[in-house]
């Protein structure tokens, strides 16, 4: 996943407008492009709400 400089600014300032952690933001689009490219997305959910629910602020 490459974000720009002003990807990742964009992104920081709605994640703060919507009080969204954006670690958490970050993690969850890293999750979702590893599996992008498999064959079998198997496990995606349970990554997923891994992120969610973890303490990650």
């Amino acid at each position: 996943m490459n974000l720009t400089t002003e990807d990742k600014r964009l992104l920081q300032e709605l994640c703060d407008r919507h009080s969204v952690s954006y670690d958490k933001v970050i993690q969850l689009l890293k999750t979702v492009n590893a599996y992008e490219l498999k064959d079998r997305r198997t496990g995606i959910y349970d990554a997923l709400r891994e992120i969610i629910t973890s303490d990650l602020h």
